[in-house]
């Protein structure tokens, strides 16, 4: 097993995106938690029969935070990469070694996100993001212009009019997300899962792309020297982002009536394919708040958030589980939109205390220590991805 350059060391780091990558586990905190909140009618995810101020967060989820807190993953994740491949060839590894060192990446992540989702939270996208790695190490040698040739026919792709928006927009939770046994849970989770990973990566690849085009650049690392360009993308990003979720959160909201079929399939993919341009946006927003305001208490302890992001995804995963589950506390019929939401934000906040202490204690996440043990091929240090 290959043990040249291991990863960078923790004083190595930059803020900007460490930070990104710890906002961004709060946004998907609320993109995942209220799919679990039961009701009589659905739109989106979201129970369309809950109070006023129900409406008014589930408004305000679907057009900040669903369809475009993972694309930021996505691109962050891509970002990471890049990062791995800079470090491996600083320190002499050719590419046979660094396609290895991915493909055992990316098979703990597929491992892991099967345990996950079997276990805790069936709507894993870890063992996805493993697969896009796995088949995603062909393009590590493709030129800028391949890259951005790819992404873009991807993201056509995405917003081509389809029928998945019809079930998904007045579909509740699904039975596999509230198994009533846990011999149930392992039944109805078998055939779910396979599917989410096989075919879940898809949806990523262009801001994966984006962001291998941007870690070669260490644009995230570097803002001082790209000002411009990652103000432009936050402005135009976020904007696009909510500018094409308003048709379908207005919905939710109770202002819109539900679109027809027909409109719907036109809009569902528009809200998602707008999503992949708010992942760019806040990726970029999270970096320039992190060069403007700098290390402080606060900065430090979300950041710590983002150098344990495996770990802090799980435990969120954890708290769903116990929270939800039928043969556990059950409470779906209880919680609604606004209670759900303030769990998840308490969630968060949670893992950022936890982060905050294992960053005081200097240690890494246990799940960061694991995959870095497995990728590596000898005992993790307390680095960076």
């Amino acid at each position: 097993m290959d043990t040249q350059g291991g990863p960078t060391e923790l004083r190595e780091r930059a803020l900007g995106p460490d930070l990104a990558r710890g906002f961004m586990l709060l946004f998907i905190a609320l993109a995942n938690s209220h799919y679990f909140v039961a009701g009589t009618a659905y739109f989106g995810g979201f129970p369309t029969d809950g109070s006023p101020l129900d409406r008014i967060l589930g408004t305000l989820i679907a057009t900040f935070v669903d369809g475009r807190a993972f694309p930021m993953f996505g691109v962050l994740f891509g970002y990471g990469v890049a990062q791995i491949v800079r470090r491996q060839h600083e320190t002499g590894n050719d590419d046979r070694g660094i396609r290895k060192l991915l493909w055992r990446r990316s098979l703990v992540l597929i491992v892991l996100g099967f345990a996950h989702a079997m276990l805790l939270y069936v709507g894993d996208i870890l063992a996805a993001y493993g697969v896009l790695l796995f088949l995603g190490v062909v393009v590590l040698r493709w030129k800028d212009r391949w890259l951005f040739v790819l992404a873009a026919f991807v993201l056509v792709l995405t917003a081509l009019p389809s029928n998945d928006a019809l079930s998904a927009s007045a579909d509740g939770p699904d039975p596999s997300m509230l198994p009533t046994s846990f011999l149930d849970q392992f039944a109805e989770r078998i055939t779910v899962q396979p599917v989410i990973a096989g075919l879940g990566w898809i949806g990523f690849v262009t801001p994966f792309l984006i962001g291998l085009w941007a870690g070669r650049r260490r644009i995230l690392e570097r803002p001082a020297e790209h000002l411009t360009l990652l103000r432009t993308t936050a402005l135009l990003g976020i904007s696009t982002a909510v500018a094409g979720a308003l048709p379908m959160s207005l919905v939710v909201g109770g202002v819109l009536t539900r679109p027809s079929d027909h409109a719907l399939t036109i809009l569902g993919p528009l809200h998602d394919a707008t999503g992949v341009f708010g992942g760019f946006g806040y990726a970029a927003l999270l970096v320039l708040v992190a060069h403007r305001v700098g290390e402080r208490p606060i900065t430090r302890a979300i950041a710590a958030v983002g150098q344990r992001s495996l770990t802090c995804y799980l435990s969120q995963s954890i708290v769903w589980a116990v929270v939800f589950t039928p043969y556990l506390l059950d409470l779906s019929d209880t919680l609604t939109t606004t209670t759900t939401a303030l769990l998840a934000v308490a969630t968060w906040l949670g893992t950022v205390l936890l982060a905050d202490r294992m960053r005081r204690a200097n240690y890494r996440g246990p799940f960061e220590l694991l995959i870095r043990r497995i990728t590596y091929g000898r005992p993790a240090k307390l680095t960076s991805a």
